[in-house]
C-alpha cells in the first residue's frame, strides 16, 4: 500500500516499484550559502563530508538490481494439499494486487490452492470479505492492506478456529503480532525506508539541498515516517529542510497542484528536492510543476519514501518529474507469505526476513514497471523441494 498507506486510499493507494539507480550524482542543485570561517568555507564546497560519503555508499548499496538473495536458507519442506484465502483490501489497490500476484505463483510452485476474495476498499466490503475467508475454512488467511482492527470480529473467529493470519501491509512492524495475531506481517521496516530516502537526497544533492516533504500528518504511521526522513536529512548541515508540507492523502489531487505553486514562489531554486512519503503525491505533483516551466529531469528532484506503484515507475523511466522510489518487492512479499504459511503448517516459527530496502532510478529499472529482486524463487522452491 502506500507504504502501509494503501488501505487508507482504497483507490489511490499504491504498489511497488523497481530498480534503483548505479550511479550516485557528483553535482546536484546547489545552494550558494557561502558561509565564513575555514570549517564553513570546507563544508561549502563538499556539504557535510563524512556524512556524504556514507550516504554514497548506502544509496550505491541500495541501487544494486543484482544484490544477493538474503532471506531465509533453511525451512521445512512443502506440506502438502493447503489452500489459504487471500483478502484483498482492494484489487484497484497495485500494491495489494501485486502482493496478490506473487501468492498465487508461490502457491502454483508449492502445489496449493489459493482464492482470492476483494474487498472492494470500503471497511463493509472488507468485512463481508474476511467473513466469507472465515467461513470456507481455508488452512490460512492473508490480510492484505487493511488493518485487523478493522475486522476485530472476524480476526476473532479466525483466530478461534485456528485458521493462521499472516497481514501484508496489516501493522506497521514486520513480523510476528500478538494484538492482532498475526503469524506473520510482511512489510518493509519503515525506519530502513524513510533513511535511504533522505540518503538519496544527501547524494543527489552532493550534500546541498533545499528539501520539502510531503507527508499526511493524519495518519500517525505516515507522520512517523516523515519525521524520520526529516531526522536523516538533519544529519547533514548543508541539507535544509524548507517545509514539511501535511496534505491528506485522500485530498492529494485537489491539494498538492496548489501546494506545489505556492513551494515554487515561495521558495523558487531553493527547492532543489522533494521527498513524500507516498508516490502518488508526484503524480499530482507533476501539473504545477509542468505549468511553471519546470522540467521533468530537473531540480526539484523527486523520491517517493514507499511503494513503487506502476505510476511512479512510468514517471521515473520517463524523467517526468520523479527521479526515484523505494518500491516494496511485491512478488517476492508474495512468495515470503508461502513460505510463512508452509512453516505455520509444519509447526515451525516465522523466518523473521524483511526484504531490504531498494531505490530504484532510470538507471536501474531496466524500463520494467515493478521492483522484482532476483534469486527469491529459486531459493524458496529449494527449501519447499519443489
Amino acid at each position: 500500500m502506500s507504504h502501509h498507506l494503501a488501505r487508507k486510499v482504497p483507490l489511490r493507494a499504491v504498489a511497488i516499484a523497481s530498480v534503483a539507480v548505479a550511479t550516485t550524482f557528483a553535482t546536484g542543485c546547489t545552494r550558494g550559502s557561502e558561509t565564513t570561517g575555514s570549517t564553513a568555507a570546507a563544508s561549502s564546497k563538499s556539504g557535510c563530508p563524512t556524512v556524504l560519503a556514507k550516504a554514497k555508499a548506502t544509496v550505491k548499496a541500495a541501487e544494486n538490481v543484482n544484490a544477493p538473495w538474503t532471506g531465509p536458507t533453511t525451512g521445512p519442506e512443502a506440506v502438502p494439499g493447503k489452500t489459504i484465502v487471500y483478502v484483498a483490501q482492494s484489487m484497484t489497490n497495485p500494491g495489494v494486487a501485486g502482493a496478490a500476484d506473487g501468492v498465487k505463483e508461490a502457491a502454483k510452485a508449492i502445489g496449493w490452492k489459493v482464492r482470492v476474495i476483494d474487498g472492494q476498499g470500503t471497511p463493509a466490503g472488507i468485512q463481508a470479505a474476511l467473513s466469507q475467508a472465515v467461513a470456507v475454512k481455508p488452512d490460512g488467511i492473508v490480510l492484505s492492506g487493511f488493518d485487523p482492527k478493522s475486522t476485530a470480529q472476524q480476526v476473532a473467529q479466525a483466530n478461534t478456529a485456528g485458521i493462521p493470519l499472516i497481514g501484508w501491509h496489516a501493522v506497521d512492524a514486520p513480523g510476528s503480532s500478538t494484538d492482532p495475531k498475526l503469524f506473520s506481517n510482511i512489510t518493509t521496516k519503515v525506519e530502513e525506508v524513510a533513511k535511504i530516502s533522505a540518503d538519496w537526497v544527501i547524494t543527489q544533492s552532493n550534500g546541498r539541498g533545499g528539501v520539502v516533504v510531503f507527508t499526511d500528518a493524519s495518519i500517525p504511521f505516515a507522520k512517523g515516517k516523515s519525521d524520520l526522513i526529516a531526522k536523516e536529512l538533519a544529519t547533514c548541515s548543508d541539507v535544509k529542510l524548507l517545509t514539511t508540507s501535511n496534505i491528506p492523502i485522500a485530498d492529494a489531487s485537489s491539494r498538492t497542484p496548489q501546494e506545489v505553486s505556492a513551494l515554487l514562489n515561495r521558495y523558487g531554486t531553493k527547492w532543489t528536492n522533494s521527498v513524500a512519503i507516498n508516490d502518488l503525491y508526484f503524480a499530482d505533483a507533476a501539473p504545477a510543476l509542468r505549468a511553471a516551466g519546470k522540467q521533468g529531469d530537473a531540480a526539484p528532484f523527486n523520491i517517493g519514501a514507499g511503494d513503487g506503484d506502476p505510476s511512479a515507475f512510468q514517471r521515473i523511466n520517463s524523467k517526468e518529474f520523479q527521479s526515484a522510489t523505494v518500491p516494496e518487492p511485491l512478488s517476492e512479499q508474495g512468495w515470503q507469505m508461502v513460505d510463512e504459511f508452509n512453516r505455520a503448517f509444519a509447526g515451525k516459527p516465522a523466518s523473521g526476513y524483511v526484504a531490504p530496502a531498494h531505490i530504484t532510478t532510470s538507471d536501474n529499472s531496466g524500463s520494467q514497471t515493478s521492483w522484482d529482486p532476483a534469486g527469491y524463487r529459486d531459493a524458496y522452491r529449494k527449501l519447499w523441494g519443489k
